[in-house]
């Protein structure tokens, strides 16, 4: 019983060290290229590449992975690895979670679906993006009440030729 404690208590400093390091790669990325201040979003999964766009033409492209999609209404987390809607190659960092959970023995981690709080959701991405060496978490809305969790690579920043 005493080793489970201790798995637990390890796991949640754990997740609570990766979400301090998400929170400063993401303020550190919208300082230098503005993340969280574009108009406009997309990710294509075929080629596995997130857009963001900003008012003054310029644009990141980044890989991206999908953590999971977090349900406002009922306050649920789906992992990416569980969700039919999520190819393939998107699915490696959430796959990576849940090999993790099962070497942690984490329930949180290996149940295709999980209740927790929006908090909790950036918690779990940004597990990810620590387990899988990830550049920044993102969140997105892709329909009323359900927002996008991801993690992205390496961001190329680039400037309309027309602007």
């Amino acid at each position: 019983m005493k080793k489970t404690i201790n798995r637990e208590t390890n796991l949640d400093a754990l997740i609570a060290a990766s979400a301090d390091e998400a929170q400063i790669a993401n303020m550190l990325h919208n300082s230098n290229w503005r993340l969280g201040e574009e108009k406009s979003w997309h990710l294509d999964q075929n080629s596995g590449q997130l857009l963001l766009t900003f008012d003054d033409g310029s644009f990141a492209l980044a890989p991206a992975q999908i953590i999971g999609t977090f349900h406002h209404q009922d306050s649920s987390f789906m992992w990416g690895w569980h969700h039919p809607s999520v190819l393939p190659a998107l699915k490696h960092n959430a796959a990576t979670v849940k090999e993790f959970g099962k070497e942690q023995k984490a329930k949180e981690l290996t149940k295709g679906s999980v209740s927790c709080s929006e908090h909790r959701a950036w918690e779990l991405t940004a597990l990810a993006m620590r387990l899988n060496q990830a550049k920044g978490a993102y969140r997105v809305e892709v329909k009323p009440g359900v927002s996008m969790f991801l993690n992205f690579g390496e961001v190329q920043i680039a400037h309309d030729a027309k602007s």
